[in-house]
């Protein structure tokens, strides 16, 4: 019997997957039926890669002949028509999906549960915001990021901010109340106390697992890039230490922006709650912002 179980699985939705941003712009307008007979005339014309095209394609990698180890799932709020097109496009470019649920216009997040997913990317910021509130790592795919660089064809590189994403945001409600002195006193205060896990910890440690289980041609490499500085870091990289999950690199920046760095590492994707920190890496990176935390709070 087919099943899920010890599989990496993600879930996300088809504009996540492919640029369909002129076929959204025609279901914005508000005409649904215009948006599903373009989508069918469009039918035999492969969507071109979206932002978390390479992120996927690197993961499905993972599967071979001896073990299927990686799961991707579309979940949209497209109608099934719309869907025939997704299929073909994934079929067209090497990508293997198998299935897909499709909810025309309603929200999908309920289905994150039978699938046990990991991870859920999706440009509809409701949809995100309903997967993180019950207990999925959720991110909204900033559509306007730039695409992934092609310089490591056989590693899946992923950077995660660290409050509020791999960790809780218990930090950051301080920093936040009382300002940076009181944060640095804070952590300081708290170095050898593991931090609570956040939305994304489950994330990492799928990804450890992977890393560990899969085969020898993929890698991969994770990057913790925080806003933290000294003396803030020791706490973060105890956590880790506490966790029994190790990052490859760690970049504890004090405020700086990321992007550049970001650049540098050249992450298959990138997750961040700040907007500030997120808008900034899109113009270097495929982002996704992660709204959870005191940051996202209004």
């Amino acid at each position: 019997m087919p099943t899920l179980e010890n599989k990496l699985v993600v879930a996300l939705s088809s504009r996540a997957l492919f640029n369909f941003e002129e076929e959204n712009r025609v279901f914005e307008a508000g005409d649904p039926t215009a948006y599903m007979r373009l989508q069918l005339e469009r039918l035999d014309a492969p969507a071109q890669p979206g932002i978390a095209f390479s992120l996927i394609r690197k993961l499905l990698a993972f599967n071979d002949a001896g073990a299927e180890r990686v799961e991707v799932v579309i979940l949209s709020r497209n109608d099934p028509v719309s869907g025939m097109r997704v299929f073909r496009s994934a079929k067209h470019a090497g990508i293997h999906l198998e299935r897909g649920v499709f909810t025309q216009g309603r929200s999908p997040f309920r289905y994150l549960r039978p699938l046990r997913a990991h991870l859920f990317l999706s440009a509809n910021a409701e949809d995100v915001g309903e997967a993180l509130a019950a207990g999925f790592p959720a991110a909204r795919v900033l559509t306007e990021s730039v695409l992934a660089g092609t310089n490591y064809p056989h590693e899946v590189r992923i950077a995660f901010d660290g409050d509020a994403v791999l960790f809780s945001d218990e930090a950051e409600r301080v920093f936040q109340s009382e300002g940076l002195e009181a944060f640095q006193r804070h952590e300081l205060s708290k170095a050898t106390q593991p931090l609570p896990g956040g939305p994304f910890k489950p994330l990492l440690a799928a990804l450890h697992r992977l890393q560990h289980d899969g085969n020898a041609a993929m890698r991969i490499r994770t990057a913790l890039v925080t806003a933290r500085s000294a003396p803030a870091h020791e706490r973060a990289i105890r956590t880790l230490m506490d966790w029994k999950i190790q990052v490859d690199e760690a970049m504890f920046l004090g405020g700086l922006d990321k992007g550049e760095f970001l650049r540098e590492f050249e992450p298959d994707f990138f997750f961040d709650d700040q907007t500030r920190h997120v808008t900034h890496a899109a113009q270097h990176v495929p982002a996704g912002h992660v709204t959870s935390g005191i940051a996202n709070r209004h």
